[in-house]
């Protein structure tokens, strides 16, 4: 309990055995973990801090994910995910009329979309009334 409270952690209670967060968590541990910058061993406490903010500043801004169509969270998270949308498929455009030999095909190459939401346990549908019912005549 003291060290997570000197690493500033705040211990919750609130879900136990309820695991809807732990994929996100995993999957962002393991991305951390094989990073190529990710130290075998840390130096001290300050060290592993200063390395963690780090990390966590490029995954949020610099780092483009393929689930949320190759942006970065901050993007996304701030609205501007439309806006580069645009302006990527702008460059593109500019490219493929000035390179037109570096592109495969004539087509316009696909703008990766956002999910509106992502889920872990979706929750199931709730019926209407009417679902299942046939109406009599």
């Amino acid at each position: 309990a003291a060290l997570l409270s000197d690493l500033e952690v705040t211990k919750s209670h609130s879900r136990p055995r309820v695991s809807n967060d732990n994929p996100y968590s995993e999957a962002w541990f393991k991305t951390l973990k094989f990073a190529p910058t990710f130290p075998e061993r840390f130096g001290s406490l300050t060290d592993a801090k200063t390395f963690m903010a780090s990390f966590v500043d490029g995954y949020n801004h610099e780092h483009r994910h393929s689930g949320i169509g190759l942006n970065t969270p901050a993007d996304v998270h701030y609205g501007l995910a439309a806006a580069k949308a645009i302006e990527r498929a702008s460059t593109l455009d500019a490219a493929r009329k000035r390179f037109p030999e570096r592109f495969s095909s004539n087509h316009a190459p696909k703008i990766l979309s956002i999910p509106e939401t992502a889920w872990i346990n979706k929750p199931a549908d709730k019926p209407t009334e009417n679902d299942g019912l046939e109406l009599a005549a």
